[in-house]
């Protein structure tokens, strides 16, 4: 008897013990309640700088590098020389095309005098020919002498003629020479390389003497107008991004938050992801950048005011669907919710009352189910 006694005690002990020490506490939670008040609904992403354009900024010709003074970093202005590539024997050419016509204007003056001379030539027999004109019809002298006075005149004219005709020639053989030399002058300024736009050398492919093939990238340089952050949207929640939306960047390299805007939404989303691709710039660049650092970003969309309130920590999903765990009576049921924003730290709903008590979810406590009962800190 004493030994049933014994027993019953203890079963009595350990009841009370896993009642009082482990079935209470398991079952215990916090409970919390809405709020009603203003909303900045903000939505976050991750993305790495980048720039709209990267001029990558190299020559048609290959050749030998001659002269390349610009380094990585370097701020350089629209019109600096970025490097001279040799352009082997293209100045002798040049030179040649020149002393070519010198030679051929000196030739045309020494023709203008030939044609001067001519010229006087011709109107001294076109005088004797007019005054003998009037002797033959006077029959004063003889058709035969008056031939040769014409045919005088008429080589005359016909020198004259010769001369001009290689005058003209000459001056067209010196605008072929001078088109052909424009033609080198203009390959030869390509030889020197000349930066199209303001901005910063991001990348440097080559070294000074370096021997490099047509169309061979040198540099690359980004205009600091052109760099923003490229982040990924889901797709869910991008619709309410617009262009001109406030933003914020934080960059990984110095955890600084920088003022900035959304600059660029793309018009196609990534089909495996989910996600819209979104560019937010800097209001200020911070200098030195670096293109595809990290950066945290968090967009401005808009003021929700006078709305209701719950912790993000109390929303759960239970079926498929995001709702709270409310508890009347002791009893527990679980409230699907249709969640209109968030924040850091709450989401905004119109589908619960500041007076009802919600659970506040603890992952060391037993699974909620509905008509739990559960007891209340």
């Amino acid at each position: 008897m004493k030994k049933k006694i014994i027993y019953i005690t203890i079963i009595l002990i350990l009841g009370f013990t896993f009642y009082t020490k482990i079935y209470i506490p398991k079952n215990t939670f916090e409970t919390t309640n809405a709020t009603v008040g203003n909303m900045s609904v903000k939505v976050n992403g991750v993305g790495n700088v980048g720039a709209k354009d990267i001029y990558k900024i190299g020559s048609i010709y290959g050749g030998k590098v001659t002269a390349l003074s610009i380094n990585e970093g370097d701020f350089i202005k629209k019109g600096t020389i970025i490097a001279q590539i040799d352009s082997v024997d293209l100045k002798d050419k040049i030179s040649e095309q020149k002393a070519n016509i010198k030679k051929l204007q000196n030739e045309i003056k020494s023709l203008k005098l030939e044609e001067k001379s001519a010229k006087t030539t011709y109107n001294y027999q076109e005088q004797i020919f007019d005054k003998n004109k009037n002797l033959f019809k006077k029959r004063a002298i003889s058709e035969l002498d008056f031939n040769k006075y014409k045919t005088n005149k008429k080589v005359a004219k016909l020198q004259v003629k010769s001369i001009s005709s290689k005058i003209d020639a000459l001056y067209s053989q010196i605008s072929q020479i001078q088109a052909n030399t424009n033609g080198l002058n203009q390959r030869l300024s390509r030889y020197t390389i000349i930066s199209p736009v303001d901005g910063y050398v991001t990348q440097k492919h080559i070294s000074n003497f370096a021997i490099i093939n047509p169309n061979q990238t040198l540099i690359d340089i980004v205009n600091p107008t052109d760099v923003w952050v490229e982040t990924n949207i889901d797709t869910r929640i991008s619709g309410d991004v617009k262009i001109g939306n406030s933003a914020t960047i934080t960059l990984r390299s110095s955890n600084i938050k920088y003022d900035g805007k959304v600059t660029n939404i793309k018009p196609i989303n990534n089909s495996v992801t989910n996600e819209r691709e979104v560019d937010i710039s800097f209001d200020n660049l911070p200098i030195p950048f670096y293109l595809e650092e990290q950066a945290i970003i968090q967009i401005n969309i808009k003021v929700l005011r006078d709305i209701t309130k719950i912790p993000a920590k109390v929303v759960t999903l239970n079926n498929e669907k995001n709702g709270i765990w409310l508890v009347k009576n002791g009893r527990v049921s679980f409230k699907p919710l249709k969640i209109l924003a968030y924040d850091d730290k709450s989401v905004a709903t119109k589908d619960i009352t500041t007076k009802e008590n919600i659970v506040i979810p603890n992952p060391k406590n037993k699974a909620l189910k509905n008509g739990m009962k559960i007891y209340e800190k």
